[in-house]
């Protein structure tokens, strides 16, 4: 899991003493250490998200785990802080956060998703929840104009996942002469140029290094941005989406500070299992057959950034670092092959 160029962007380590984590929530018990390996597999994902999701919660093509959602919001935020996911689908972060004393806000691009999170949403108040639960309808590339001024400076925490176009794998039916039908795999209205999911891509590292740069008013200093991701593959190519995004992350002027992976996998005694959808597995199966040795996915990526801890004095935040001139582009190029050199100027 180490990355040279993660690594080299990293603030100082603590000293070798400091081996338990600041207890800033006043309890009697400091709160875990951290790892960077996050066992969020070890019950199905149907199982997950039994009695807090209703059902129409199952067509969403990328669903993120409620552990992976619950695992960041219990580690890097406390009880009553705010919690903002700008892409929040059927609003996973939204209600794990409510279910952990914690307020939430969200942004979702598909109407249809928005609704699914407010009834979602609602099903979490009904059992007991107290904090606000709150999801807006629009472009998370607009979120200036989206959030009231009140959540300004006020979130500790987002959680949030990329869009993964059309390497989601969705659910599968056997109906007797068509074989194996593959349904719920897509983002809405595939026609729709405005969705992330749709539009290619590079231009989809930009328009998500511009929420990232969007994110930030609304985060409080010194708080925090955990974003999971995975690789995928394009005819046999792997993408390497996670340092991609780490170079949208410097782009929008953000800090990383840690890069931990979260199991898609049960861990067993021995080894790890996979719980890999029918796809992955014909996938995996057909690349061996083929010659090429490919296992199952069985973990996502998870970045964390930070912002820096003051703000100038007026309204933008000061950064600790400067700033590249890349393009988002041109930055992810550099970041998945380092001795690649553009002298073009943002």
């Amino acid at each position: 899991m180490a990355d040279d160029r993660f690594l080299h962007a990293l603030p100082d380590p603590a000293p070798p003493h400091a081996t338990t984590p600041v207890d800033r929530t006043g309890e009697d018990h400091p709160r875990e250490p951290a790892v960077s390996v996050w066992t969020t597999a070890q019950i199905s994902p149907a199982a997950q998200r039994k009695n807090r999701y209703v059902a129409e919660s199952t067509a969403h093509p990328a669903k993120m785990l409620p552990a992976v959602a619950a695992h960041a919001i219990t580690h890097y935020t406390d009880p009553g802080d705010l919690v903002l996911d700008p892409m929040c689908g059927i609003g996973t972060s939204l209600v794990e956060a409510l279910h952990a004393g914690r307020r939430a806000v969200g942004i979702e691009y598909e109407p249809h998703w928005a609704h699914v999170t407010r009834v979602n949403l609602q099903r979490a108040h009904a059992a007991g929840t107290q904090h606000e639960g709150r999801v807006f309808h629009g472009d998370a590339r607009q979120i200036g104009s989206l959030l009231p001024p009140e959540y300004l400076g006020q979130a500790a925490l987002v959680v949030t996942s990329p869009p993964y176009g059309p390497s989601t794998h969705g659910q599968v039916a056997v109906a007797p002469g068509q074989g194996v039908q593959k349904y719920h795999h897509l983002y809405g209205n595939t026609l729709d140029r405005g969705n992330l999911a749709n539009i290619g891509h590079h231009r989809l590292l930009t328009g998500f290094t511009r929420i990232l740069t969007g994110l930030v008013p609304f985060l409080r200093p010194g708080g925090h941005i955990a974003i999971t991701i995975r690789p995928w593959r394009e005819h046999a190519e792997l993408i390497d989406l996670p340092s991609q995004i780490l170079a949208c992350g410097l782009h929008a002027g953000l800090i990383p500070v840690e890069r931990c992976v979260a199991l898609l996998a049960r861990a067993a005694e021995t080894d790890l299992v996979p719980r890999g959808s029918f796809f992955q597995r014909d996938f995996i199966r057909k690349q061996r057959e083929a010659g090429l040795p490919l296992h199952l996915i069985a973990h996502e990526d998870v970045l964390v950034f930070r912002t820096p801890l003051r703000r100038t004095a007026g309204s933008a935040i000061a950064t600790d670092r400067p700033r590249s001139r890349r393009s988002p582009a041109s930055r992810a190029r550099h970041a998945t092959n380092p001795s690649v050199s553009d002298s073009r100027a943002a």
